[in-house]
């Protein structure tokens, strides 16, 4: 046996002076890759350890080793390792394709795998890989260069608003690749090769699996990191929000309005500012009088209250000493626990400097539930919009933050998801069972806290609405089943324009069929403080004119007959690790010009929607994928799959197809959960 190599039935070990590479079984048809200086640790923060996780030492695999390299088998991959310098690469057992390959950028130095001190035990590191002509890789979370193929791109490994890190890609070959590393980076898929880094990290860390199908590798990575659980029946219909309703006489009167004219609504939503100071977590009586009234108002509408919750400490609240002197806001390596400025009141034009609770902390998550509780879950709120919880700092200055977790530029982008994570938990252990928080930021392993992502603060145009369609892509191929916008996008928008009337209907049809129909926004006239807006123009069904009403009360009553059917896909999609809203390729991926289709999505298995995206268009040209015949819902053509056609899409209606001979309205075909 090579020196260069050991192993113990289920770990395989390659060694050269302090270099140390470890590969082991994890899930089906999947392996974990860690390599460190001197050790590789167990119990670093990442994805691949919580308790639904596949145990690895029960993952059967074969390990073969001679003079040259070493072979770890299980099921459909194969990974090889070289005696001589370390090199991984990756195979399909059943055909022998190489699905990835470990290169160096230089002969001599450095090597495929880097590592550059960087003190404390830990190190700047780089990743590298050889790049293959062809190669589309899809997911890694939300990012807005308007690209559904991320390959050609250099994406920043940092949490921002409305640019996600979710540090997994499913990649045309075959294969799915997570970095399973919270820390401050980036990944570069250049046509020389790809590049992942961290800033600070202890080691390299990363899982891949290979699958038949990309529905088989989100399986396998559902597996690996954990699945959504169940969907909320309240939280299927409308959303109504704005930025801002000010106090509970106007909120109340926009739910009543709703009642009134027969409109259907599920959520209406508290935004920020509704508190005396952020880091109270708790209504300002002096414009919300009795929240435990509204709340059984609401109730008996049949409204849920979500309410908007930051991360964010002032040091004139009620929570910043409690939590300073426990320990349990996010540190800074130099220099005191101020991490952003923000107008703590409205009217107030100057920002004070404020601090964050530490989320990867569970002292802290546990304090701050204990104000959620008090203040909003016994008075019956269980919904709650985790805003800003990347955590929004202005500058982003991660590598100055220290968490209990480890340094800031090692696991800043672990923050959404533990936030997230402990509002689950403590739901969770009052006795809820149907939990999901609105979130802006996620990262690997968030689907399994009831995390729902949204957009972000993106513009409102036609612009930003495609790119919202192909974001909404990469989210579901991210391993994240709910996913949403802004409807109409949020910066800006004059209800009394018809042109701007239009994008609302359009980005409306679009977001029916979405896992969540969402109105918000900041719109005209718009009032701010500083750079942030405390009110703006009404955002709500009757507020775009007669036309748009009508366009949009139709997509409504639509949502409405579907939503039976969505808790449907949403229940077997749980069961195999498959978002809501997925594109082409997912459901026909030997279709070759499915890939291509960035445009139009399927809801769930059998609904193909092509939203209208740009401005003044009446007709929609699609491709319908071979493999399936495809009816036009508004006319009730039969077209064969394999084609492209052009139908009508005038606007009160959303141009939508039917799969074979699928009916998503009739109840009994798909029942709710």
């Amino acid at each position: 046996m090579p020196p260069a190599f050991t192993r113990t039935p289920n770990r395989l070990q390659w060694r050269h002076g302090h270099h140390v590479l470890e590969i082991e079984p994890w899930g089906r048809d999947s392996v974990r890759v860690r390599a460190g200086m001197h050790r590789v640790a167990d119990g670093l923060p990442g994805a691949l350890d919580h308790p639904d996780t596949p145990d690895p030492a029960g993952t059967p695999c074969a390990i073969a080793i001679d003079a040259g390299r070493a072979v770890l088998r299980n099921g459909l991959l194969e990974v090889a390792v070289d005696a001589a310098d370390g090199r991984v690469t990756a195979f399909r057992t059943d055909t022998g394709a190489e699905l990835l390959r470990e290169e160096p950028p230089h002969f001599w130095w450095p090597g495929a795998r880097h590592f550059e001190a960087a003190g404390g035990g830990t190190y700047r590191i780089e990743q590298r890989f050889a790049a293959y002509d062809g190669e589309r890789l899809h997911g890694l979370g939300q990012h807005g260069h308007g690209r559904f193929d991320n390959k050609g791109t250099v994406l920043d490994l940092q949490q921002r608003n409305g640019e996600v890190t979710v540090p997994f890609a499913v990649s045309s070959r075959g294969y799915g690749f997570l970095w399973n590393n919270p820390a401050v980076g980036r990944v570069e898929f250049a046509a020389n090769g790809t590049r992942w880094v961290a800033d600070r990290a202890r080691q390299i860390d990363y899982w891949l699996t290979a699958g038949r199908t990309p529905a088989d590798i989100l399986a396998r990575y559902a597996d690996a990191t954990g699945r959504a659980p169940a969907f909320p029946t309240w939280a299927s219909g409308l959303w109504q929000s704005k930025l801002r309703y000010r106090d509970q006489a106007e909120l109340l009167g926009v739910a009543r309005e709703y009642a009134r004219r027969g409109l259907p609504l599920s959520v209406i939503v508290v935004d920020y500012l509704h508190w005396r100071h952020l880091g109270d977590w708790d209504f300002d009586r002096r414009d919300w009088p009795d929240p435990r009234a509204m709340v059984d108002e609401l109730r008996a509408l049949g409204v849920e209250l979500a309410v908007s919750v930051w991360p964010s400490v002032s040091p004139l609240s009620t929570g910043y000493a409690e939590l300073r002197d426990a320990g349990l806001l996010v540190a800074t390596d130099s220099g005191a626990a101020v991490h952003a400025e923000w107008p703590d009141v409205e009217g107030s034009s100057e920002g004070i400097g404020v601090a964050f609770y530490d989320a990867t902390n569970p002292a802290a998550r546990a304090a701050l539930w204990r104000r959620l509780r008090e203040n909003y879950h016994e008075i019956g709120i269980r919904a709650f919009w985790l805003d800003a919880c990347e955590p929004e700092m202005r500058p982003g200055h991660p590598h100055n933050l220290h968490y209990a977790a480890g340094p800031g530029a090692a696991v800043a982008n672990l923050y959404p998801r533990e936030h997230a994570r402990g509002i689950h938990e403590h739901l969770t252990e009052q006795g809820e069972t149907e939990v999901l928080s609105l979130v802006r930021s996620a990262w690997a392993g968030s689907q399994r806290y009831g995390a729902a992502l949204w957009s972000g603060d993106i513009p409102a145009t036609f612009e930003a609405l495609a790119g919202s369609v192909r974001a909404g892509l990469n989210v579901a191929m991210s391993g994240i089943p709910w996913w949403t916008t802004d409807i109409g996008g949020f910066h800006g928008g004059d209800p009394d324009d018809e042109a701007y009337r239009e994008l609302m209907v359009r980005w409306f049809q679009f977001a029916v069929f979405c896992p969540l129909l969402r109105l918000h926004g900041h719109r005209e006239p718009r009032v701010h403080s500083g750079a942030v807006g405390t009110g703006g123009g009404p955002n709500e069904i009757w507020s775009y004119g007669e036309r748009a009403e009508a366009a949009m009360t139709a997509g409504l009553h639509l949502r409405e007959r579907l939503r039976p059917y969505l808790h449907a896909q949403l229940a077997a999609g749980r069961a195999a690790g498959l978002p809501l809203m997925r594109p082409l390729l997912l459901e026909f991926p030997g279709d070759e010009a499915a890939w291509d289709v960035d445009d139009a999505f399927l809801c769930g298995r059998d609904i193909l929607v092509a939203p209208v995206l740009r401005a003044g268009e009446r007709t929609r040209t699609v491709y319908l994928p071979s493999g399936a015949d495809w009816t036009h819902h508004a006319t009730g053509t039969r077209h064969t799959g394999g084609q492209t056609v052009t139908v009508p899409a005038g606007l009160d209606s959303v141009p939508f197809f039917l799969r074979d001979d699928a009916d998503p309205f009739a109840p009994a075909a798909t029942p709710a959960p």
